[in-house]
């Protein structure tokens, strides 16, 4: 009953962050700490989100941009490393709550950068990969971050989900290389987290569908809606 009950959340949940390009992770989370608990619930989450942000690079192949893939995920590679590791010794509550502040203001920050037209390049983006990477190696979501940065480069609908996707499959990748080094990853974890995450590529899929038929204008309202909901967990889940 609990697997089924896990495999019936990550469905919708995939479906969900394969049309915004986040929240899976956040919706989640919460199941896996009450079945596993906390300890393997990061890891088993770490594995799913894998499966689920390849199911998206796969779903839109055709429109990852590789260059801001290129510059975002050579600086984000090491910060996830060094993150992963914190992880295993600092508590993230105070992160997480600091994290979900964040995530709420990015809603007027990525308004007024539109309205302002300011552009993100690649330059911008290998400055902003480390410190991104470094949060994605710690808490279990970074998503309500990268979205307004990539949406500023100009991506939008299965452009940013792939590009977006792309680059925090190579930061989760590092993340569970160091979970495994460390022994926070036993086989029994990992066969957990590819079982979990088999439902999130299920979900991704299902996804594109609904993406093809939203607009530019109602994809990014959606996403701040996602936003303001992720940040209200994170403070939620910092205060308890």
């Amino acid at each position: 009953m609990n697997l089924a009950f896990i495999l019936a959340v990550g469905l919708v949940a995939g479906t969900l962050s394969g049309i915004v390009g986040f929240g899976s992770s956040i919706m989640l989370m919460p199941v896996l700490v009450i079945v596993y608990g906390p300890v393997k619930a990061v890891p088993i989450m770490a594995i799913a989100a894998i499966m689920a942000n390849l199911s998206r690079v796969m779903a839109w192949w055709r429109e990852v941009d590789w260059r801001a893939c290129a510059a975002y995920s050579v600086t984000a590679i090491p910060g996830a490393l060094l993150g992963a590791r914190a992880l295993l010794v600092l508590p993230p509550r105070l992160i997480e709550g600091g994290l979900g502040l964040f995530f709420i203001f990015m809603i007027p920050a990525r308004r007024w950068l539109g309205s302002h037209r300011i552009k993100v390049r690649a330059r911008h983006l290998a400055m902003m990969g480390f410190p991104i990477g470094f949060l994605t190696g710690v808490v279990v979501s970074t998503g309500p971050i990268t979205t307004p940065i990539f949406l500023a480069y100009g991506l939008v609908k299965g452009a940013f989900l792939a590009t977006e996707a792309a680059s925090s499959l190579s930061m989760y990748i590092s993340k569970v290389i160091v979970f495994r080094s460390f022994g926070a990853l036993p086989w029994e974890i990992l066969v957990d987290g590819l079982i979990t995450g088999s439902s999130l590529m299920i979900g991704a899929f299902v996804a594109k569908r609904f993406v093809i038929k939203l607009d530019a204008a109602h994809f990014r309202l959606l996403m701040e809606v996602m936003m303001l909901i992720s940040g209200l967990t994170m403070l939620g889940t910092a205060l308890l």
